[in-house]
This record gives C-alpha cells, structure tokens and sequence, in this order.
C-alpha cells in the first residue's frame, strides 16, 4: 500500500489491515482467522456500499457516471484496499481450513483403525494402499488435475458442442 493510500485510512482501519499481513495471518488459528475474515469484510462492504450510493446520488449533479465516480475516488481506494485484504485473508483461512480438514480425517482414520482391531492384517486395494504416497490429499488433488491429451481433446469437443448449439438457438 503506498503512502498516499495510508493516509486515507484512519487508525483503527490501518490496524486492521496490519492485522492482514502474511506474517500476522500464519500466526493465527482457524478460528481468529474466521473473525478476521468477517471484520475485514465488513469494512469491505461498508466502503463498496457507500461509494456506490455516493456515486448513484451524484449522476444527476454530474451528468454521467463517470464523473460521479471521479468525485468518490478516495471511498473506491479504500474498498479496493480492503477488498485485497479480504483477499488475503481467505486464501490464508481456506488453507488452514483444508490442512484443519485433513488433520481430523487422520484423526478419524486413526481411530477407527484402532478401533477395528490394529488396523493390519484388512484387505488392500488394487492400487497397493498408502504404500508410495508422501502428500496424501494434495497428491490425488494434483493426480486428477493432470492435463493428457485425451481430457484436452474432450474439453475442446465438449466447448465446440456447447458453442455449436447455443449458435442453433441463437439463430432462431
């Protein structure tokens, strides 16, 4: 954020976006991170709200919308910073919500293969089991994303398809 944007924050908005830094973000947990994302959101929301009423009162003064918006800049800055805040703030809540996710799916397996008797000895799938996997979820997530030449193929057949008949009804 450069100079000129900071000084259009007040103190309690350059303190919550203090409290987005990256840093900051990988010291909290998935809870403080949850109440985070709803304070900076609200400021989000609050800033996109009344520039956009600001700028909606203005066109009839103005004449178009664009100088209506001209009129509101320092408001728009500060949805766009907190918009990018929010931004920040998601990412970082999503992934510990996905390695929150995994740990109690470790947990859950754990215990129910305690439970069932050890755990050893059961039937293994034809894929040899967790053998050879190092990432656990992450590796299936990049196993299925892989892009062949087949899924390439298909996409391209089923977007032509899909263009092919909306041009049929387009044409009616």
């Amino acid at each position: 954020m450069n100079q000129s944007t900071r000084k259009m924050l007040n103190s309690s908005e350059r303190q919550l976006l203090r409290e987005t830094e990256p840093a900051k973000l990988r010291k909290r947990d998935e809870d403080e991170l949850v109440e985070l994302h709803r304070r900076v959101r609200r400021a989000r929301t609050k800033y996109a709200k009344l520039y956009r009423r600001r700028a909606s009162a203005q066109v009839n003064k103005h004449g178009t919308r664009a100088m209506a918006s001209k009129a509101n800049k320092r408001t728009s800055v500060k949805a766009e910073v907190f918009e990018d805040a929010l931004a920040r703030v998601s990412r970082r809540l999503a992934k510990k919500a996905a390695a929150e996710a995994d740990q109690l799916r470790d947990e859950r397996l754990a215990a129910a293969r305690a439970a069932k008797g050890g755990g050893g000895g059961g039937r293994r799938s034809k894929k040899g089991g967790d053998k050879g996997r190092k990432g656990g979820k992450k590796q299936d997530r990049e196993k299925k994303q892989l892009r062949t030449p087949e899924r390439k193929r298909a996409a391209a057949s089923n977007r032509a398809a899909t263009r092919r008949k909306q041009a049929k009804r387009n044409s009616r």
